[in-house]
């Protein structure tokens, strides 16, 4: 699995942007990452369209969108299914119509193999974050089980921290101090 540090693969796909006819989908690239403006990117998988645990995780991405964008920040969605499914999923479920973010379709698994997110036998994509700097660059990655729904908050608070280019003790938020060594 790629991690903190490395630079964040090279890309190109498919992802539902709108439920309008006719402006569903847009290309988004890796090149999409790299910024002069600062702009950091919070890219998080989910393992399956239509299933359970993932709507919950991607309606709470969608409810903190405003303090993602606060911390100059994008979100990206994914998952291994293919655009046409997270377009129809997106009309069918009540939670997902309005969502602010792009739901990137990596049907070909690529980009998933690429970070190494694809569980092992039914090669679906793990609950994997990744917070990535303007350089393209990886900072921090979580990956949950299948089963396991991930904390919104705890993205937001990494990123926070990251941001700071501080050390930030345990349990730290955003407002308190930062160490000095």
């Amino acid at each position: 699995m790629l991690t903190i540090g490395q630079k964040f693969p090279a890309f190109s796909k498919t992802a539902v942007v709108s439920i309008e006819k006719g402006k569903e989908f847009e290309t988004l690239t890796s090149d999409f990452l790299v910024n002069d403006d600062n702009v950091w990117t919070v890219m998080f998988w989910w393992p399956k369209d239509f299933t359970f645990v993932c709507p919950t995780e991607i309606a709470e991405f969608n409810r903190s969108y405003g303090e993602f964008r606060d911390r100059d920040a994008r979100l990206i969605g994914a998952s291994t299914d293919s655009e046409f499914v997270h377009a129809a999923w997106r009309r069918d479920h009540d939670d997902l119509r309005d969502l602010k973010f792009p739901m990137l379709a990596d049907t070909s698994k690529s980009l998933a193999e690429d970070l190494g997110i694809l569980e092992p036998t039914e090669k679906i994509a793990y609950r994997a974050t990744f917070i990535i700097d303007p350089t393209g660059i990886i900072r921090w990655v979580c990956v949950n089980d299948l089963s396991v729904g991930r904390n919104v908050k705890e993205v937001l608070r990494v990123l926070d921290g990251l941001q700071t280019d501080e050390l930030c003790p345990c349990n730290w938020e955003k407002g308190q101090e930062t160490l000095t060594a």
